[in-house]
């Protein structure tokens, strides 16, 4: 199973991710998670100095250019970034000199990212760097960029070199760019280029400005690289700031892109007024868009790096474009628009943005010329969309990939003939957005004419098998895109059945309530009642692979006859099956790349009139969910499964898929995070909180909430569009009702059974005597539960300590530690933890050690008590460390048991969340502030029995 190892150096914190250390192994995956956007651009996270390997981008969204073989892409843009530092002639670069500090932060609730670092050249001269950046979402097409420079040991000449990078490279290191003409101002400078093929204009101009310093300024550029230097002297403690505003605009916007960027770069207000508005937008955003989770900060931030990511991709002022399936983050896809979009994304923005998602869906319409196109040269009627689309709607999938091995054989890519569901998929968006908004005037102009050509496109695209009386769908890909050429798939029938009853019901609406619109349809679409009469027939007649006596949805005809597989005797393992097995294997198996049944059954429970039940429901996840490639398959699989697990009353298990989908991108688990945001991914998080987690469902009298919350989330808050109105939700988790057998106690070790946290105190008192950094056990209490580093960082504060000194520093705390457990003795078990064990063992209650230290099994033996333990799990056990529930989900199952059988006993907040998150019930020592999501809260186990805790769980569940 693939395990998140969470990042030691990224904090989580509500509103705020920070990153506290510089890895260069990191450089392009980061860049990604710290991408910053407007709905017009994104910017990745690169460095304004630059670094070597780094993969910087901006992606305009809509600036497309031909390229071989992926037919077009979303190209990459001038670099705006580029601001170069000279201290006295030394180059100020991460690669160069040494690093004294070092935190990279991404404000989501403001838009802004910012960097601080301390950092000593190679000739011995300090100085500390504050970088910051925004692309405004007032003002699309301004970008903002400030550094605030303090030297701390010395005076000197400081060199500014701020640039436009108009020679950008491309996925395959091509410049899709031709310069121009260009230019310089007084202090400033500007750019105008154009894509080689579609022959789209880009105009970017800038302006630096310094403050706290009197500074010369001078053009230094060279073609394509326009460059301003500004040179001022630096004071030893005075902080000096410069600040470099940017314009950018294309032919897609305007005539003369160049000319607006310049006229636009001169009526700028100050830095401070463009950040103020650029917050006020998002303060507006985030008013309807926020989702509040109160008991786990962790979550809560998580929750909202992927809302933000959605929101910095949107197109808020266009809709000839849509989001790309890995945002405008990074080359992925080459910027290609697939189902995600309005599978997996648009319902985020029908409920919170709907004028964006009005936008999105409005592309569709502006690609119907494509859809046709592609209709047409398959032999069919009516629009079948590209499974890749860019401008136009054409098909725009690569017909092969080049295989790895120079010897093999290239890959044929059939999605682009095959997975036809998309039309489906985009047909009922529109129709859902149009039952959400009730705005008519959308779907008569557009969203009517999306729905009912692609409808004549299932009537020339469906079989009519005489012999069985049914219409068959032949020779297509579902969602799990393991199988190819298949007959029937059942996700993608009834896609189409329900496509089918929509068009008609939107024919019957637009003929009532439109009758001239509904004659001007008819008469360009050419549909004639014998058309209209064939969707009813088909929708009547198509074959649904369900067997109602058992309750099981066939994937596709033939799926049950395949070779059944055990995944289990797969693992350990750290690729997909495909890549295992091979496609001409893996069609042969019962092997899911990602839900598909149960993605269909998720779908249709939205509605109380296509609601198969939860008996269907759990029967269909019983069967499917183990043969499902989980956690190397499709990254869009953890989501649906937490949808259905949380469904059907799984919480623990819902949360873990939960967390599993959304650190994709942040902890990038599937090591492809370099290449941009899965958005899908992110799409499906927010689904998966307010469908799944909050259990939002459809009714006739609006939308109605059956929460099933983790046990760590103590609130669930959020807002929903529904017909005109805004709906807030206020949800809390029900009583506990866990009412199995307690046959298990997973204990914590420092603080539960003895307190190493003490000597945890002292190794850092001894360390930081010897530093000279005042430290007492007031500070050791804010290290409770965080890691190594997390907690040296706090003890140091602004200090300067290099990467090389805090690693130093580290290892001798752990030195201290280790030299302190050899005085360990069976006297320092915490009082009324023996008597407690002893009893547990006579009643023949398993017991096991949950501790994330990998020095528990040193403590234990000293404790004298490893021979009345049945398991230990430690820090080397498992991947993911508290508040994932992998430790104590690794202990009950090395003990035998199920979480609903285990009690653990914790004293940190990060364990109690993690024991809930796993769905155990937990005993929490010490303060109610600290261990209040516990079930049970002790101060001690001093005279605490057995019975005690049984009867205190009962009283629990009474109340």
């Amino acid at each position: 199973m693939n395990k998140t190892v969470l990042d030691p150096h990224l904090r989580y914190e509500d509103w705020i991710l920070t990153e506290n250390y510089f890895d260069p192994e990191q450089l392009n995956y980061k860049e990604t998670v710290f991408t910053i956007g407007n709905g017009y651009l994104g910017t990745r996270g690169s460095f304004e100095e630059g670094y070597p390997g780094a993969v910087a981008a901006t992606l305009i969204n809509g600036v497309y250019d031909d390229v071989p073989i992926y037919y077009t892409e979303l190209v990459n843009c001038p670099d705006w970034l580029p601001l170069y530092i000279i201290i006295d002639d030394e180059e100020f670069r991460l690669d160069k000199g040494e690093l004294f500090g070092y935190e990279r932060q991404l404000d989501l609730q403001r838009g802004i990212l910012s960097r601080k670092i301390g950092w000593r050249s190679p000739n011995g001269k300090t100085i500390d760097l504050y970088f910051e950046r925004f692309a405004s979402l007032a003002e699309q097409n301004v970008l903002g960029l400030r550094i605030q420079l303090t030297p701390i040991d010395f005076d000197g000449t400081i060199r500014i070199r701020g640039s436009i990078d108009g020679n950008p490279e491309d996925n395959d290191g091509f410049n899709p760019w031709l310069i121009l003409d260009q230019s310089y101002g007084e202090a400033s400078s500007w750019l105008q280029v154009r894509t080689r093929t579609s022959r789209i204009q880009l105009g970017m101009a800038f302006k630096l400005a310094i403050s706290g310093s009197i500074a010369q300024y001078r053009d230094i550029s060279v073609p394509g690289f326009p460059t301003v230097e500004a040179k001022f002297d630096a004071v030893r403690g005075v902080t000096v700031t410069v600040e470099k505003l940017v314009t950018v605009f294309t032919s897609r916007d305007i005539e003369n892109p160049a000319l607006a960027a310049c006229d636009k770069l001169q009526e700028l207000a100050s830095y401070e007024d463009l950040r103020k508005n650029h917050e006020q937008a998002w303060d507006k955003i985030w008013h309807h868009s926020d989702i509040v989770i109160e008991g786990s900060a962790q979550a809560q931030l998580i929750l909202r790096y992927n809302l933000f990511q959605l929101l910095i991709s949107a197109p808020h002022h266009d809709d000839r474009v849509s989001i790309p399936a890995k945002t405008l983050s990074g080359f992925g896809y080459r910027g290609h628009i697939f189902w995600d979009t309005e599978f997996f994304i648009l319902p985020f923005f029908i409920f919170t943005q709907p004028d964006i998602a009005r936008n999105l869906l409005t592309y569709r319409y502006h690609t119907l010329s494509g859809a046709r196109r592609k209709a047409k040269s398959y032999g069919y009627r009516g629009a079948m969309y590209a499974w890749e689309s860019a401008a136009t709607g054409d098909e725009v999938t690569p017909r092969w990939v080049s295989a790895k091995n120079l010897y093999e054989e290239d890959i044929r890519i059939w999605c682009r003939d095959r997975e036809i569901h998309i039309s489906a998929d985009i047909s009922i968006a529109a129709w859902l957005y149009w039952q959400v908004t009730d705005n008519d005037e959308w779907m008569r102009d557009y969203g009517a004419e999306i729905i009912l050509d692609t409808a004549l496109f299932w009537s020339s695209r469906v079989h009519l098998d005489v012999k069985r009386e049914f219409y068959s769908i032949r020779d297509v890909i579902g969602p799990d895109e393991y199988h190819e050429n298949i007959d029937n798939n059942a996700f993608t029938n009834r896609m189409v059945q329900w496509h089918l009853e929509k068009a008609l019901d939107v024919y019957e609406w637009l003929s009532k309530n439109f009758p001239q619109k509904a004659i001007e349809l008819e008469e360009h679409l050419q549909l004639t009642p014998k058309r209209r009469t064939r969707w009813q027939d088909i929708a009547e007649n198509l074959l649904i692979p369900y067997d109602s006596q058992t309750g099981l949805i066939e994937q596709f005809e033939g799926f049950f006859k395949l070779e059944n597989v055990n995944l289990a005797d797969y693992e350990p393992r750290t690729d997909s099956m495909l890549t295992i097995l091979g496609i001409k294997e893996i069609n042969k198996r019962q092997i899911l790349k990602q839900p598909d049944v149960l993605m269909l059954l998720y779908l249709m429970e939205r509605t109380a009139e296509t609601d198969y039940g939860s008996y269907v429901l759990q029967k269909n996840w019983d069967y499917y969910a183990p043969r499902t490639d989980i956690t190397y398959g499709s990254s869009l699989g953890p989501a649906i499964h937490g949808l259905v697990a949380a469904s059907l009353g799984k919480t623990g298990e819902a949360y873990e898929n939960f967390r599993l989908a959304a650190l994709v991108d942040l902890e990038n688990t599937r090591g492809n995070a370099s290449e941009g945001i899965h958005a899908a991914s992110c799409g499906s998080i927010w689904q998966a909180v307010v469908f799944g987690v909050a259990g939002i469902q459809f009714t006739k009298n609006g939308l109605v909430a059956k929460p099933n919350l983790p046990p760590t989330w103590k609130r669930l808050q959020f807002k929903l569009y529904w017909r005109g109105d805004w709906h807030s939700f206020d949800l809390k988790p029900e009583i506990s009702t866990i009412k199995s057998e307690i046959k298990g106690f997973i204990f914590d070790l420092d603080g539960v059974l003895t307190d190493t946290a003490e000597l945890h105190y002292q190794a850092w008192q001894k360390l930081a005597d010897e530093e000279g950094i005042p430290f007492n056990r007031e500070a050791n209490e804010a290290l409770r539960g965080i890691s190594r580093r997390d907690s040296l960082m706090k003890i140091i504060g602004d200090r300067k300590y290099s990467e090389s000194q805090i690693q130093e520093m580290m290892e001798c705390k752990n030195r201290y530690y280790v030299e302190l457990i050899r005085q360990i003795t069976p006297e320092l078990l915490l009082p009324g933890a023996g008597n407690l064990i002893d009893e547990l063992r006579e009643k023949g209650i398993k017991i096991a050690i949950g501790s994330g230290s990998k020095n528990a099994r040193t403590v234990i033996e000293r404790l004298g008590i490893a021979d009345k333990l049945d398991v230990i799990a430690d820090g080397n056990s498992v991947t993911r460390s508290k508040p994932a529930p992998d430790l104590f989900l690794y202990a009950a199952n090395q003990l035998g048991l199920e979480p609903a059988d285990c009690v653990v006993v914790e004293d940190a907040v990060s364990g109690v969340e993690a024991a809930l998150a796993g769905g155990m019930r937990t005993i929490g020592i010490g303060s109610d502030q600290r261990v209040g999501a516990a079930q049970i809260i002790l101060p001690n186990l001093e005279g605490v029995s057995f019975k005690d805790i049984q009867q205190k769980f009962s009283f629990c569940l009474a109340n």
